[in-house]
């Protein structure tokens, strides 16, 4: 099978309390299992079966709806894996990227109302990113169900470099309907090193 699930860089209880292990377990071994398997079947015998996830998602417009949804909940779900990091262990954004977001934003708890806000106001299930755009500049947008800025049909394009899940299998089991809570915790598990190099290869 071309893509598969990727391993996670920590254990299931890594990110307690934010995050708890029975939460993670399904998550991971259930949900993005299933987007990786479904996709793999969605694009069975298609050319673009050998294709990078990136190059699927410059083109989904073309691609069938299980190409969009499932290929979409791999690569969102692969890049949230790997911006996560055990609580306390994140440090603080530094290099260019801190100073990209105090330019643009005015401080890093600015950039985390806005990102917060932007998945606090999607509704329904979906994402909320921190991306580079164009012009090389970062910008906050939330898109729909897998959705992402690297697909041709979003709405707000670019390179993502950090994305928050707000699907409820994101965070129920520990914060039933307080979506709020969940993205006012999850920021003391961001893996701001990681965040970083992101940044500076989108440039």
């Amino acid at each position: 099978m071309p893509f598969t699930l990727p391993e996670l860089p920590y254990s299931y209880d890594a990110l307690e309390p934010v995050i708890d292990a029975a939460t993670m377990e399904i998550h991971h071994g259930r949900h993005h299992k299933a987007y990786v398997d479904n996709l793999n079947k969605a694009l069975e015998g298609a050319p673009e079966a050998n294709e990078s996830i990136e190059s699927l998602m410059g083109k989904i417009g073309s691609l069938p709806p299980a190409v969009r949804n499932n290929g979409g909940g791999h690569y969102n779900h692969s890049l949230f894996w790997k911006i996560l990091l055990p609580s306390g262990k994140g440090g603080q954004p530094t290099g260019k990227l801190a100073e990209a977001i105090n330019s643009t934003f005015g401080s890093l708890d600015s950039l985390k109302e806005k990102i917060s806000a932007a998945g606090a106001t999607r509704f329904g299930s979906g994402w909320a990113w921190l991306s580079v755009d164009e012009n090389k500049a970062l910008c906050v947008c939330s898109t729909p169900n897998q959705d992402n800025p690297l697909m041709d049909i979003a709405d707000c394009k670019g390179t993502p470099i950090l994305g928050i899940d707000v699907w409820e299998h994101a965070y129920y089991l520990k914060y039933q309907n307080k979506r709020p809570d969940y993205l006012s915790a999850i920021w003391e598990v961001i893996n701001w090193e990681e965040v970083g190099k992101r940044y500076e290869a989108a440039l």
